[in-house]
């Protein structure tokens, strides 16, 4: 790419030197040849950067939904609080991420971000909430149970929009709604399907999930801060939020870790968290939603691979039919109709 671009530059200061002099007819004719190929050249470099540079942007989407589909098993080998956890799952990504935005010389504009603290504060709040939650659910249930169980958030923030919004629910976001509804019974195993599935991890699950889409809901009402520099301050509110938490909950045990527990927590915090993050919304500014949507669902079928795969956790035929309503319908909501 280096080479086409030294090409062009030369073809440009040839097509300078040829038009600025007063020169026969050939001459300018060859100038005007010259300069339709100088823009077509250009028009082709620009596509071709293009295409480079979504292909990049697809393997950066993809490696952060396989990396988010391994968070499990690290979490399971920290023997801590999932408060505790949570925390410093925060501290270490508003480390790496503000380190990013600072060598990438991102500035935040904070006269912006105070008009709308509260909603930072509270969304920050959510997401703090949503790990610990998330985290119980993998110490109660399999790691499929738990996944499917979270991402029945975008089923609930189509039910929330109507009311918050004051949107109508189309009839697609309706047949979703109850297919994905169906999906999470065959999990839950309710109905005669008897699976291996926990109450408790489920609605461990579940409530992970009702605050992941509180997350998306309070992101909607943040319009002076976006991307990745939103996500760095809720990291930081977070923080604020689970401090306190932790103090009042059992403390830090981090003197309790054995080595395994040493490398899963700087794994789940700066891999899974500050990476993943990093990767993420890098790879958002080159993409349509559209793909995105249908990458980011890499997440949850790697971690029914890794559930049962590498961990050994059994499944059922129902409840991988449960999982494939979810996620197929959840899916086909967030995809853009045809016109």
């Amino acid at each position: 790419m280096c080479e086409k671009r030294e090409s062009f530059r030369r073809k440009l200061s040839l097509f300078a030197v040829v038009s600025a002099v007063s020169a026969p007819r050939f001459v300018r004719s060859a100038a005007c040849i010259l300069r339709r190929s100088l823009y077509n050249d250009d028009i082709l470099l620009r596509r071709e950067e293009g295409l480079m540079e979504q292909r990049r942007a697809r393997g950066m989407l993809a490696a952060a939904a396989v990396i988010f589909g391994t968070l499990a098993p690290f979490v399971r080998g920290i023997s801590v609080s999932s408060g505790e956890l949570a925390l410093y799952r925060a501290v270490m990504a508003a480390l790496l991420v503000g380190g990013y935005l600072l060598v990438s010389g991102q500035k935040l504009a904070l006269h912006a971000n105070r008009r709308e603290a509260a909603l930072l504060l509270l969304s920050g709040m959510a997401m703090g909430v949503n790990w610990i939650l998330l985290f119980e659910a993998y110490r109660y249930t399999t790691v499929s149970v738990a996944t499917l169980s979270y991402y029945f958030a975008p089923v609930l923030v189509t039910a929330a929009c109507p009311l918050l919004f004051h949107e109508r629910l189309t009839g697609k976001q309706i047949v979703c709604f109850v297919m994905s509804t169906l999906g999470l019974v065959l999990v839950i195993g309710v109905g005669g399907f008897r699976g291996v599935a926990d109450v408790r991890g489920v609605l461990f699950g579940l409530g992970a999930a009702a605050f992941y889409a509180a997350v998306i809901l309070l992101n909607k009402f943040i319009r002076s801060v976006a991307g990745i520099q939103r996500t760095f301050l809720q990291f930081l509110a977070a923080i604020v939020i689970l401090i306190p938490y932790v103090a009042v909950t059992g403390g830090v045990s981090l003197g309790t870790l054995d080595a395994r527990g040493w490398v899963c927590l700087l794994i789940v915090g700066f891999f899974h968290t500050g990476v993943t993050y990093c990767l993420y919304f890098s790879a958002l500014r080159e993409l349509p939603g559209q793909e995105v949507a249908l990458l980011s669902y890499m997440d949850p079928l790697v971690a029914v691979i890794v559930s049962v795969t590498v961990l050994g956790e059994p499944v059922t035929a129902p409840q991988l039919a449960g999982g494939a309503l979810i996620l197929g319908f959840t899916l086909w909501n967030e995809l853009p109709e045809k016109k």
